[in-house]
């Protein structure tokens, strides 16, 4: 099956394993997911990830979600850039993701970042997506 958005499946699949209780999701994986998961993990958003080989050339990646107090840590996953519409922002024209308690995840030349991350390293890029 070929999938037009591996990013924002993958998202899909946090939100509705968190609205559903599920204590891990598991997804496709791919270089940018795995990117994606270990900003997640840095920013404390998912207790942690693994990826296993199913077999010959073919990966998943299992994520273990984060509750506090029962509820998901997680509230709000959104994608931003979008295969069809890509959405681009310079370091100092960045967006705030409710005031600075949410992140956006940025894809940069120097890998893929939050955006506190990208500010130090004063680079911008495209946004992949936005946590809070």
């Amino acid at each position: 099956m070929s999938l037009s958005d591996p990013l924002g499946d993958l998202l899909t699949r946090i939100r509705n394993g968190q609205r559903a209780g599920k204590a891990t999701v598991e997804s496709p994986a791919s270089r940018l997911r795995v990117n994606v998961l270990e900003v997640l993990k840095r920013e404390g958003f998912i207790r942690d990830f693994a990826t296993a080989d199913e077999r010959a050339g073919v990966s998943t990646v299992k994520v273990e979600l984060k509750y506090a107090d029962g509820k998901p840590v997680i509230r709000r996953i959104d994608r931003v850039s979008k295969p069809g519409r890509r959405v681009y922002s310079k370091v100092k024209e960045m967006p705030r993701v409710y005031n600075g308690l949410g992140i956006s995840i940025i894809s940069t030349p120097r890998g893929v970042l939050s955006d506190t991350e990208a500010r130090a390293a004063n680079v911008g890029g495209e946004i992949l997506c936005q946590v809070f």
